[in-house]
């Protein structure tokens, strides 16, 4: 598992934010984070989050398997195991999400070091899979 250190720091401020729109609704919440990297992040919010069916996902095949690790060595019955996802390929693609079905899509310091069609992609993605209200999250 990878610690990486800047995803230590802001872990809880993020956190903070998040609740703001995880929190109090009826049933549980869909969410999909879009290049989880390390994990860390998605063992932390779905922890936190338990009223959420956090979906982690990335591109690199290290980093899915540190998110692996996260999901094994925390136990989070929430956190699901990661999906091999190309944000910058057509939702189609997305592991099988099906249009408006999810609450919330995070993604988290992707946009400031991917290339700009993984950001169309995201913005795209998260205009056909997230349900009226849903909330596209970014950071970073």
């Amino acid at each position: 598992m990878q610690v990486p250190a800047a995803a230590e720091r802001n872990k809880g401020p993020i956190l903070e934010v998040l609740q703001e729109y995880a929190g109090g609704g009826a049933g549980a919440l869909r969410v999909l984070e879009v290049g989880a990297g390390a994990g860390l992040h998605a063992a932390h919010f779905a922890r936190a989050l338990p009223q959420t069916r956090w979906q982690p996902s990335d591109v690199d095949p290290q980093a899915l398997r540190s998110i692996a690790a996260y999901v094994e060595a925390t136990g989070v019955p929430n956190l699901l195991p990661p999906i091999l996802l190309d944000v910058s390929q057509s939702w189609e693609t997305w592991g099988g999400i099906q249009p408006a079905t999810l609450d919330l899509l995070v993604s988290i310091n992707m946009m400031h070091i991917a290339e700009l069609r993984c950001t169309e992609g995201l913005f795209k993605g998260a205009g056909v899979l997230l349900k009226p209200g849903g909330v596209l999250f970014t950071y970073g």
